[in-house]
């Protein structure tokens, strides 16, 4: 992902890689790419061939595998290149393509997760209701969205690459000193969309923690419809924390699903399982907490060292070796690898499918 100038200068002689090193670089970044590309290819298989999975919300995490598998289709093969020759050789038009690509791919990867969090915390704060709006076609436009506003921010460089770019024909970076730019594509592209995604995950949490202190301090259920709501609400909660989705999107049939399915302790042992259940509480706060702690993490961790060289480099505080832009940008590409497992490992019936799919690569 190039947004800005992160390589040292042109008349700054670099070491040349040898080849014990270029063989060593190779074979990692190639298992990463080879890696997302199967990941990514897995997702998108589940969710096509199993019927349980056909539900918006994993319309948008196929959308987030097909973009990261784009990603290490397009974008990291070619970098691989780029790292161990220490030259460009494919021309101008390929370097132009690339680094669109690169640019508008990573964002829209990026985009992908704050949208999935806005759609988890519409899942959970409003349960009942996003149910009946949690539709194929708000799903649709919400991808839409995603790749309009990523496209946007990749965009703008080329109107002026043609004079400001590729100075040397064997590289292939941009170079320009657009600080509205870097502002602008980064803010655009990760800064805005993490304090987003901190938000709502932060009222996800908390939302979460309410439900499970509520249901665990419940001593007596004589009002038949709220403690129904309240197992919906408590059913949208799993789903919001990767567990499965339901298989319609109608509400009053969901609803009534709930309420045959959960079955209500006596009002006699309400007291004796008081303790029980605080413990089970704190036990689904804290596995709830880990999740979002790992996908949290994930991105931060990925992503967040190289847009703060990105504002570093672009508003010329300091540049940095090619060495360290490298190995940042593909800190990033990691995260690709990453979104595959985080958001469908604690999903039962993803992990089914991914049985299923096993299954049949065995056997063919």
């Amino acid at each position: 992902m190039n947004f800005t100038n992160c390589t040292t200068e042109a008349n700054v002689a670099v070491k040349p890689k040898t080849v014990t090193e270029k063989m060593l670089i190779t074979l990692t970044l190639a298992i990463i790419t080879i890696l997302t590309m199967l990941l990514n290819s897995a997702v998108i298989t589940a969710i096509g061939t199993t019927k349980k999975l056909h539900q918006p919300a994993n319309y948008l995490i196929c959308s987030l595998a097909v973009t990261d598998l784009l990603v290490a289709l397009l974008v990291m093969p070619l970098s691989i290149t780029y790292i161990v020759m220490d030259t460009w050789t494919l021309g101008y038009f390929i370097c132009e393509i690339w680094l669109s690509v690169d640019m508008t791919c990573c964002t829209c990867s990026i985009l992908h997760l704050c949208v999935i969090a806005l759609d988890r915390y519409w899942a959970i704060t409003d349960a009942i209701e996003y149910t009946r709006k949690r539709t194929a076609k708000r799903a649709g436009f919400m991808i839409v969205t995603v790749w309009t506003i990523s496209i946007f921010i990749s965009m703008p460089p080329l109107f002026w690459r043609n004079h400001h770019s590729i100075t040397i024909p064997s590289e292939c970076r941009i170079q320009h000193d657009h600080v509205i730019y870097t502002i602008y594509s980064t803010f655009g592209a990760f800064y805005i969309p993490l304090t987003l995604i901190l938000i709502l995950y932060y009222r996800i949490y908390h939302a979460a923690k309410s439900l499970y202190q509520k249901r665990g301090s419940s001593r007596h259920l004589s009002n038949r419809s709220t403690d129904s709501q309240n197992s919906f609400a408590s059913c949208k909660l799993k789903q919001t924390f990767c567990v499965s989705d339901f298989s319609t999107s109608d509400p009053i049939t969901e609803f009534d699903k709930i309420h045959a399915s959960v079955r209500f302790p006596p009002i006699d042992n309400d007291l004796e399982l008081a303790g029980d259940r605080q413990q089970i509480s704190s036990t689904r706060e804290r596995k709830a907490a880990r999740i979002l702690g790992l996908i949290l993490g994930a991105f931060i961790l990925s992503w967040l060292p190289f847009f703060i060289k990105e504002l570093i480099v672009g508003l010329s505080i300091r540049k940095v070796s090619e060495e360290v832009a490298d190995f940042l940008t593909w800190l990033g590409y990691v995260n690709s690898l990453i979104n595959p497992l985080l958001y469908t490992s604690f999903n039962e019936d993803f992990k089914m499918a991914f049985k299923k799919l096993i299954r049949c690569w065995e056997n063919s």
